[in-house]
């Protein structure tokens, strides 16, 4: 029997089933793999080794992928950073001095408005103020007197290195007891001793009387 495999692929579908005919079914569908397989292998073929590398644009991802760290942003606080550089009153009071100007004229614009002010709420408002900013300025002072006799003291201390005496440093316990000496003289001069020891007395009555045991 004669047997041959012609291009099923160029044949029109009235020449394939006069084909299918002739030939029997079976013999047929051996012929269509047949051109089938042999148009796959031709397609296959070993590529030229010369031609450009193929690549898929496809890039497949990895089930796990690699995530890198995020560095942790870290927060600071300049009051307790040593990068800030060390916090010196007399160089930060001599920096921003302009605002002293800024608060009399602020004072005095508020000591006007108390003077016109009818209301009495506004006028208590405006009173509770005043008392603020004079109580701001009282304790400026009080640091300024401590600065001056913190400075006073250090160049003292240096002196006495430079005559080959030892010096003596002041502990923050000291440095406490001249701001309350300082704040006590302050008081005589205006005579308010009493008064400021009489308001002590009765906050440490009343811390007294906290600590005691409640009574059924």
């Amino acid at each position: 029997m004669f047997i041959f495999s012609p291009d099923v692929s160029s044949m029109s579908f009235e020449e394939l089933i006069s084909l299918q005919n002739k030939v029997g079914r079976k013999a047929f569908q051996k012929t269509v793999q047949g051109s089938r397989k042999g148009k796959l292998s031709a397609d296959s073929r070993q590529p030229d080794k010369n031609r450009p590398l193929e690549m898929s644009s496809k890039k497949t991802v990895p089930f796990l992928r690699k995530v890198l760290p995020a560095k942790k942003r870290m927060r600071r606080d300049p009051r307790f950073d040593d990068l800030s550089g060390e916090f010196k009153p007399e160089v930060f009071d001599k920096t921003y001095s302009f605002l002293d100007d800024i608060k009399k004229k602020e004072k005095m614009v508020l000591e006007k408005q108390l003077q016109k002010a009818r209301d009495p709420a506004r006028r208590e408002q405006l009173d509770q103020l005043l008392r603020r900013m004079n109580q701001q300025e009282e304790a400026a002072k009080r640091r300024q007197r401590l600065q001056e006799k913190q400075g006073e003291f250090k160049k003292q201390q240096r002196e006495r290195a430079q005559q080959g005496k030892k010096p003596f440093y002041l502990k923050k316990g000291d440095f406490r007891k001249l701001e309350l000496a300082d704040k006590y003289q302050e008081l005589k001069k205006k005579g308010k001793v009493e008064k400021f020891l009489s308001k002590k007395r009765k906050r440490n009555s009343v811390k007294d009387r906290r600590r005691l045991p409640s009574q059924q």
